[in-house]
């Protein structure tokens, strides 16, 4: 059904890499969202009043809730698609990340007054009703959040979202909290014990965990996050698989929300070779990211010296020694300047972020390593920091 869905009312539904088709699943997202949590409002808001249950009223409240968070995403997904200005040279994407975070915010909201509420009728406890028309509400209930908790996580990773992402956890939940409250009032009827109050507060305490963590993966992309490791290695891969690139180093990237992601890195090449010849492949491999990944890429060429069988011995050795110290650890750019009574040594070395060393800690390992090897030796490092995970 999701996907019959999809190819009725989001036209060039594959074509999820423009950005006016990703609004568009944005957009009917929310729509539906503001349908669905609407009609379960009214409904559970009604059965709840008469049965005199606060988990039934809180979770009718949720479900109003919910539909304030779909507004927010259709307004984030609306914003986003703005297109850039001269104040806001990257655009506007960075919208759909705040309407993430509004979400999530609202999550922990509702989880907060829910405990309260719920804390309060344990100490006060009054009958619930319970009849036919409850359970059906409920069961109804149950499977509407299901599907569109479905719904949601579908649309969310083809258009790689976190804001639906998050959604499809807040359904999830009401999914779990629905249940509970089904159980409770059945458990109260045929035991007599009035557990309406007990769980609410457990599907509120649920509800506040799983905000935390919404929270906290809707923020990470606002502070600049790691690239993931699956484009850290697609960017590697797709510069190294040109004629004439010798290694890549320094990659950084920076995203100002999906779509919208610029990347730059070094790229090795042959310093004998013709540098107008080099400057025209870096320019075609710009180009490709471009037109096949949407991706704006900016690539330095660095020069290597490569017809030098000692440099070239001496690159190798160090890149492998200094490994002693943390696998991770890389070299670029060495050069030699040989004198009468001495080499200066001159090179790039990249240091894990969350390497236990400091940068001076790590500048004197690397020089003594390099030192002990070759005692003719002035050896001068610059300590890069690495701006990708640390896994890589």
């Amino acid at each position: 059904m999701i996907d019959w869905l999809i190819r009725h009312f989001i036209p060039n539904a594959d074509d999820t890499a423009n950005a006016a088709v990703r609004t568009a699943y944005g957009q009917f997202a929310g729509i539906v969202g503001i349908v669905c949590n609407v009609a379960l409002c009214v409904a559970k808001g009604a059965i709840g009043i008469v049965a005199g249950s606060v988990s039934i009223v809180a979770d009718a409240v949720n479900n109003l809730s919910d539909a304030a968070s779909n507004i927010v995403s259709l307004l984030g997904f609306k914003l986003a698609s703005r297109p850039a200005d001269p104040e806001h040279p990257y655009g506007h994407g960075r919208y759909e990340y705040l309407a993430g975070l509004v979400v999530a915010a609202l999550v922990l909201a509702i989880g907060i007054n829910l405990v309260g509420s719920s804390v309060e009728k344990i100490f006060h406890p009054t009958p619930v009703e319970f009849n036919g028309t409850l359970v059906l509400i409920l069961v109804l209930s149950i499977a509407v959040k299901f599907w569109m908790a479905a719904f949601n996580r579908t649309i969310g990773r083809r258009i790689d979202s976190e804001t639906l992402q998050a959604t499809a956890v807040d359904s999830r939940n009401d999914v779990i909290s629905t249940a509970a409250v089904l159980a409770s009032a059945a458990i109260s009827h045929v035991c007599g014990i009035q557990l309406d109050g007990v769980a609410g507060a457990a599907v509120g305490a649920f509800i506040i965990w799983s905000g935390i963590g919404l929270v906290r993966d809707t923020v990470n992309p606002l502070l600049g996050q790691a690239p993931s490791p699956e484009l850290v290695e697609h960017i590697r891969a797709k510069i190294m698989s040109y004629p004439g690139v010798l290694g890549t180093h320094d990659l950084m990237v920076h995203d100002y929300g999906p779509g919208r992601q610029f990347a730059s890195a070094h790229v090795e090449m042959a310093a004998e070779a013709d540098p107008m010849e080099s400057h025209d492949l870096i320019d075609n491999i710009e180009q490709d990211f471009k037109n096949d990944d949407g991706l704006i890429v900016t690539l330095h060429y660095d020069p290597i010296v490569t017809d030098d069988p000692t440099v070239n011995d001496m690159r190798n050795w160090i890149n492998q020694a200094v490994k002693i110290i943390d696998p991770r650890i890389t070299i670029h750019d060495l050069r030699t300047v040989p004198g009468p009574t001495h080499t200066n040594v001159i090179f790039d070395c990249v240091r894990p972020t969350d390497l236990p060393l400091t940068e001076e800690q790590l500048r004197r390992r690397v020089k003594q390593i390099v030192a002990d090897h070759y005692p003719r030796t002035i050896v001068k490092v610059t300590i890069d920091e690495s701006y990708v995970s640390s896994e890589q």
